[in-house]
């Protein structure tokens, strides 16, 4: 299974949704779907504008966890 720690990552900063589309420029459902982990698949330039707003690297705000 994989996590998405994006939620985290926006709580640590105060931000909400509106922020990380304003900043990032990704639309709210790309956004929200990795917000509540429902997402099926992502982008990859998607990923890479997310740790780029958040300062970090993918293992940040992706995690892979044995079933």
């Amino acid at each position: 299974m994989i996590r998405c720690h994006l939620a985290r990552l926006m709580g640590e900063r105060k931000m909400r949704i509106s922020d990380v589309m304003r900043e990032s420029g990704l639309s709210r459902t790309t956004i929200t779907l990795l917000y509540k982990e429902t997402a099926l698949k992502v982008d990859l330039e998607a990923l890479d504008k997310l740790c780029e707003l958040f300062d970090c690297e993918l293992n940040q705000l992706l995690e892979r966890i044995p079933n």
